[in-house]
């Protein structure tokens, strides 16, 4: 009776092996990478003030115009609709302090109705800043009039005006938008402190979630780099197979 002789693992086991190690390596890789955008996130949730704000520094705006304006604020409501609910933008909050003696204004409109606002009167539109060091980057906006006081006009979704600080906390809604600072009293030589936040209603469990994924797939991972590290090893050695 012919003694059977032990086969070489054919080729393409031993490729099978090989790509089970490499994709493994791979998506351990994306895992650490996950985990690390987890731990940026949460890094982030723990940065929110006692009111469940993260907020920047308060930095100046100044014009010789009437009135400075954000550019078309475009909050878009598309995608699934879990995030397409009412608790999808959350809040927003302007701490706005006069930089002179005259009352300020800060008020959130629709674009269109802004721009109507302001149309004929010289005003500044913030197109862009730079954060290190701040410097904001305006568009100059011509006109001779001089604007009625903004408090008396009924397009703000929210607004706030006098002296000392004031804070507008606006439940952001979809839309085009945009934020206008003045004096109080429609005045030219606005200066003022503007500090911005926002509370990020799904910033936790998105963090949460997101350290959660890179651990499950650096779970998947470690399975394959195994799987295909093990199997090598039976494979030249077959006298460590399992019997």
């Amino acid at each position: 009776m012919n003694e059977m002789t032990p086969m070489t693992p054919p080729q393409r086991n031993r490729a099978a092996r090989t790509t089970s190690v490499v994709v493994g390596v791979i998506v351990g890789l994306l895992a650490l990478g996950t985990i690390a955008a987890g731990g940026v996130l949460l890094w982030a949730d723990s940065k929110k003030d006692d009111q469940g704000y993260i907020s920047t520094d308060t930095q100046r705006f100044a014009t010789r115009t009437a009135a400075i304006a954000t550019d078309n604020l475009d909050v878009d409501s598309g995608g699934p609709g879990w995030l397409t609910s009412h608790d999808r933008y959350g809040n927003v909050r302007l701490e706005v302090s006069s930089r002179s003696d005259k009352p300020v204004f800060v008020g959130i409109a629709r674009t269109k109705d802004a721009s109507a606002y302001l149309r004929g009167t010289s005003h500044t539109t913030v197109t862009d800043f730079h954060s290190d060091p701040f410097r904001a980057v305006y568009r100059a906006e011509p006109g001779s009039a001089r604007p009625a006081a903004p408090a008396s006009k009924p397009i703000w979704a929210a607004s706030a005006h006098g002296t000392g600080m004031q804070t507008v906390t606006w439940d952001v809604k979809h839309g085009d938008w945009s934020v206008v600072v003045m004096n109080a009293d429609g005045s030219r030589g606005v200066d003022a402190g503007v500090s911005a936040g926002a509370d990020f209603p799904i910033l936790s469990a998105l963090a949460w979630g997101t350290v959660g994924g890179g651990l499950v797939l650096l779970g998947v991972a470690s399975l394959l780099v195994v799987a295909g590290t093990t199997t090598r090893r039976y494979a030249q050695s077959p006298a460590l197979a399992p019997a």
